[in-house]
């Protein structure tokens, strides 16, 4: 598990500020600890630098995951973000209501 490079960062930090806006900040610096970015696997990861140390401890083929996943970067060097990072978004997005709408629904929904 390795810090961002700088590319990385930016293309990571664009993408989440589409949904969370100015918040961003309060994404790493909460008042409930520091938090940071990892990249491990080609998957990144929110994690509290405390569990983050903790974690050192542990080897790299022997470690699976580690806080939340955000997204993985694709081999083109794509942000793709995925479905569990909603849970790291919510509270600071500046979209207050975030739906999943299955297609079963949608199609219900539009042939009314």
């Amino acid at each position: 598990m390795r810090a961002l490079t700088d590319e990385e960062t930016r293309v990571v930090f664009e993408k989440l500020s589409k949904f969370v806006g100015e918040n961003l900040r309060y994404l790493v610096e909460r008042p409930d600890g520091s938090y940071c970015f990892r990249l491990h696997r080609g998957r990144v990861y929110y994690v509290k630098e405390a569990l983050m140390k903790w974690a050192t401890n542990i080897g790299r083929k022997n470690l699976i995951s580690m806080g939340v996943c955000v997204g993985k970067f694709t081999k083109s060097k794509k942000f793709h973000m995925q479905i569990t990072a909603l849970d790291v978004i919510q509270s600071y997005s500046k979209v207050h209501n975030i739906r999943l709408i299955s297609n079963v629904v949608v199609k219900s929904v539009g042939s009314l």
